[in-house]
């Protein structure tokens, strides 16, 4: 049981919501409503998550992060969220091939352009609290990848954090590439990207633009995890968090994201089925 969230906390109401997430997902069933009252706090959605983990058939091979809002993450005491990414998810290619992914029928589909970090070894399960340095000492190798951001709920982004991480953290997918190379000597404000949807650029950046950096949203996670009981483990992939932004992605839409140095991945919304 995660130790973040209480006894008291994973009650009857979170374990229906996460009942609710996870048949929609699995029928490809469209959810016109958040299915329950919407969680006011982020311990209330993690125990949500956590419900939902335990209800889905597959292996958590790593964790996205998001961020929160700055006008938001006073109340919500974090700038950061995470969900799981599961390993049937993971969709491998090759640089310049285009590979198709699935979306939900009727709601949220996304692409974010994201540098994705591989954990090296085990994350202490008594180490609570972690430095940047020490989080960064924790990566093996970085890689380029694209998130695929998805939920039956169509308004998902729309009812704010607190949904995002009811719903798996709003993550349906991670397209990998190959590793970014030099990114030990690289500056993180060199670490840049843009994002085309159907052959119109929709966003560009470079990883500084991220609060911290990536290894900064690393340590935040180091520090979530630990706190849930869920330590991260050597392998895991950590996708560090929107370089270019959140880009809404149309069935039969292709997106295109050209990581300068590296290379261009491809992907293509397909109907689930």
């Amino acid at each position: 049981m995660s130790t973040l969230i209480s006894n008291d906390l994973e009650s009857a109401p979170q374990r229906e919501i996460a009942r609710r997430f996870v048949k929609a997902r699995l029928a490809d069933a469209p959810l016109r409503d958040f299915p329950g009252r919407v969680p006011d706090t982020l311990l209330l959605s993690y125990a949500c998550q956590d419900a939902a983990i335990e209800l889905w058939a597959d292996e958590i091979a790593g964790w996205k992060i998001g961020r929160i809002s700055d006008a938001l993450a006073p109340t919500l005491g974090a700038n950061r969220l995470a969900g799981p990414i599961f390993r049937r998810s993971i969709i491998r290619a090759s640089l310049d091939q285009t590979v198709a992914f699935p979306t939900y029928t009727d709601g949220f589909a996304a692409i974010e352009a994201e540098f994705v970090l591989v954990v090296g070894q085990d994350a202490p399960s008594g180490k609570l609290q972690w430095s940047l340095d020490e989080a960064r000492a924790m990566v093996r190798d970085v890689l380029i990848g694209i998130e695929l951001a998805g939920s039956p709920l169509a308004s998902i982004n729309d009812l704010g954090p607190t949904v995002v991480v009811s719903d798996f953290g709003n993550n349906a997918g991670l397209i990998l590439g190959p590793s970014y190379q030099g990114w030990r000597d690289r500056a993180e404000r060199e670490w840049r990207c843009e994002t085309e949807i159907d052959g119109k650029q929709v966003g560009a950046g470079d990883a500084a633009a991220l609060p911290g950096g990536p290894f900064e949203a690393l340590r935040f996670l180091l520090e979530l995890n630990a706190a849930r009981g869920r330590p991260l483990r050597a392998g895991d992939l950590i996708s560090s968090g929107a370089v270019t932004g959140v880009h809404d992605i149309k069935l039969g839409e292709t997106g295109r994201i050209s990581f300068e140095g590296a290379g261009v991945l491809c992907c293509r919304a397909e109907a689930r089925g």
